[in-house]
């Protein structure tokens, strides 16, 4: 018989042996499960981040000989970077095939007498000038067609404003020097003719009623205050100003009115030390960018000072040699200059980045070029065209634009901006991480601030002062509010709550001021009540007095608001922010995202902080009772302190809830971007702004990784809320272990 309890005693010890270990080895491989798909998840944000602060790289694509006569004048290439053009200044146009070694495809000759020549601004048009004071305008043309399922493209040339001239100057004087833009609708013209006068002409795009086609009509005028030598004109696609330059000074003309052409500004634009070389318009025309012979180049563009906008220097860049020759590119605020000794830099403005530098050229360089997707850079070089593959995919985000203030176009000063999009063709990304970052932060602040008294205070009570019975209903109540759904209290937060405290502020206000009061004034009225009041209610369920109070308070703060918004702010809480403050208020703001994820945080914080309280062992309150302590000085001094790791942990898991929170902050607050702590104002966490633009970023986008960097940070900022947390709580354990 005993060997026989022996036997299943051996039996079910060995049972629980496997079992245990089995648990174990479960929970080991569980652990290194979660940890392994959290370095995947780094990894993999590292994967799509890592391309955005790639360097730019030029890699030597083909050379062949130009065919035609005079020096380049334009150089481009069509969206394939299959064929290429070239106009000339005598007048000759020729197209290339770049796939098979720049044969000629076909070409093409102005047959007037030209006397001079223009681009427009990076845009694939020419405007030839011509000695009887008219101006012919060309662009290349690419039909493409799929003959038998193969594309075929045909070059050919295009006239954007009509087959006939243009008249520039109406006493037909030879053009000099011309310079042109166009808006789409209307041509601004400026040409210095024979003689040395300047005529500013704009033809004024008409729809014929009869014939649907557009009919433009010159209006012409002469230039005020016209420098004694010009050396180099250009105009703004807006048709909005004219710069002359004659030397180093820039003379800026107002043109939007061509019956009201004045001079606005003469400007020195050259750097210290050195002469301006050449001039050019960044994209959208905005940005005037001057290349000086010591090889630095400055952005200008035009600021509003002092109730006056004023054309002011921004920042410069340093190129590899003296400047020759520069071009933009076409839908971005890059730029490449080429030096007189054959030195190709390439430049970023909003990132305030230099991304490349290396001798490609020789000493006579005539045109250089970006490709319409500015991965094709072309060369015009002693008769022949050298093309060079380009990767620069991501040169508007660099760790200054991300992370620093950027002077943008059209901005009074440097800022941090978060604007992705924008239905402007000129418009420039502006991808500043510190906005949406401080939203989180600011997001998770006010819920905190809202959660974590209201939390704890209430975690303290059950565990510590409430009797069980009641504490049986309590804490599982409060633990189910953090099974209802973000997106129910987001709902509920930006449609009933955000217009409640607007039309209510005044009761807001006095709920947070009066409503504490009132549970405190509670609390002495009932310390002075009978005792046998006070014992007709039992103990641990003394809480339950406070309830028509607290129902009470709210309602007569809610109830009075109208009354104290008349007598006070003149029937108008939020004109009186605004208007005698200076505070801004938008309806769905902190306060409402700080109630409403608040109240999600709050089931989080309650819960761990409670267990942490309830699981102080026993034998620690009733020793520091029987040594004549009090409740209050047992629960400050031995309690709290012995639980203080849990409840530090509490605060850190309700913190780590909120700043990943998603739909509450989506649908409860403005989601605009700015940086203000006001509580009156909205803010856009990173989160939310994730699941804003994700669905609209095009993959593979600069938007698109840098979203992906937003969803690092935010990774970050778990990891390290959680690393402290985990550091601070086993330091106090380690404190209060003892105890």
């Amino acid at each position: 018989m005993s060997t026989q309890i022996q036997t299943m005693a051996l039996t079910g010890s060995r049972k629980r042996w496997l079992k245990d270990r089995a648990a174990q080895m479960g929970v080991t491989a569980g652990g290194i499960v979660v940890l392994v798909a959290l370095l995947l998840i780094f990894f993999y944000l590292l994967y799509v981040v890592k391309p955005i602060f790639d360097g730019a790289r030029v890699t030597p694509e083909g050379e062949f000989a130009l065919a035609g006569e005079g020096a380049p004048l334009l150089l481009g290439v069509e969206e394939q970077n299959e064929q290429a053009f070239v106009f000339s200044e005598s007048g000759t146009v020729r197209f290339y095939s770049l796939l098979h070694e720049g044969g000629l495809l076909s070409r093409a000759e102005v047959k007037d007498e030209i006397t001079t020549a223009a681009t427009n601004n990076g845009k694939s048009m020419v405007a030839y000038g011509l000695s009887d004071g008219t101006m012919r305008v060309l662009a290349p043309k690419f039909n493409v067609s799929y003959p038998d399922n193969v594309r075929t493209i045909t070059p050919g040339l295009t006239y954007p404003f009509g087959e006939a001239t243009l008249q520039v100057d109406s006493q037909g004087r030879a053009l000099e020097r011309l310079s042109f833009a166009s808006n789409g609708e209307d041509v601004l013209a400026a040409a210095v003719v024979a003689g040395g006068e300047m005529v500013l002409t704009r033809f004024s795009g008409k729809e014929n009623f009869l014939t649907g086609e557009v009919e433009l009509s010159p209006t012409q005028v002469a230039i005020p205050s016209l420098p004694a030598q010009v050396d180099q004109m250009l105009v703004t696609p807006n048709l909005r100003f004219m710069f002359v330059r004659s030397g180093n000074d820039v003379s800026v003309y107002d043109v939007r009115n061509i019956n009201q052409v004045r001079l606005r500004s003469v400007i020195p634009m050259n750097a210290q030390g050195g002469n301006i070389s050449t001039m050019m318009l960044l994209a959208g025309g905005n940005s005037l960018m001057v290349g000086n012979d010591n090889g630095v180049i400055s952005q200008w563009f035009e600021v509003a000072k002092d109730g006056k906008r004023e054309f002011t220097f921004i920042r410069d860049f340093k190129a590899s040699g003296p400047v020759s020759s520069m071009a933009n590119e076409s839908n971005r605020k890059g730029f490449v200059t080429v030096s007189s000794r054959g030195e190709v830099d390439i430049f970023h403005t909003t990132g305030d980045t230099h991304l490349y530098s290396e001798k490609l050229a020789g000493k006579d360089v005539s045109a250089l070029a970006l490709s319409p997707r500015n991965n094709l850079l072309l060369v015009a070089e002693g008769g022949r065209l050298a093309t060079f593959e380009v990767e620069n995919e991501h040169p508007e985000v660099t760790w200054n634009a991300l992370w620093t203030k950027v002077w943008y176009e059209g901005y009074p000063e440097p800022q941090f901006v978060w604007q992705s999009t924008s239905g402007s063709s000129d418009f420039e990304a502006k991808l500043s991480l510190v906005p949406i970052s401080f939203g989180t932060l600011k997001a998770a602040f006010y819920a905190l601030l809202f959660a974590v008294p209201i939390a704890i205070a209430g975690a303290v009570y059950t565990a510590y002062f409430m009797s069980p019975g009641l504490r049986k209903v309590v804490k599982p109540t409060v633990e189910i509010m953090e099974a209802l759904p973000t997106v129910i209290l987001g709902f509920l937060a930006g449609l009933w709550l955000a217009p409640l405290i607007e039309s209510h502020l005044p009761g807001v206000v006095l709920v947070l001021v009066l409503l504490p009061a009132s549970i405190l004034l509670t609390a002495f009225a009932w310390c002075y009540l009978p005792k046998r009041l006070r014992n007709a209610v039992p103990e641990g369920w003394q809480s339950l007095v406070l309830l028509p109070v607290v129902i009470f308070v709210g309602w007569a703060c809610f109830a009075f608001s109208p009354a104290v918004e008349n007598l006070f702010f003149g029937g108008d809480a939020r004109g009186f922010l605004t208007n005698e403050l200076g505070i801004g208020f938008d309806q769905r703001n902190s306060l409402v995202v700080g109630i409403a994820m608040g109240f999600a945080v709050i089931p989080t914080i309650f819960s761990i902080a409670e267990d942490a309280v309830f699981s102080v062992p026993r034998h620690l309150t009733n020793g520091s009772l029987a040594l004549g302590a009090t409740p209050w000085q047992t629960l400050t001094r031995v309690v709290m302190l012995t639980a203080s790791p849990g409840i530090f942990s509490a605060v850190m898991m309700g913190l780590g809830r909120a700043v990943g929170e998603t739909m509450i902050v989506l649908m409860a607050t403005g989601n605009t971007p700015v940086m203000d702590l006001s509580i009156f104002n909205g803010m856009r966490t990173l989160a939310a702004n994730i699941a804003v633009e994700m669905p609209e970023a095009e993959v593979n986008s600069s938007h698109y990784r840098v979203l992906f960097l937003a969803a690092f940070v935010l990774f970050v900022f778990t990891f390290l809320f959680n690393t402290v947390a985990e550091f601070v709580r086993q330091r106090l354990r380690d404190k209060y272990s003892s105890m």
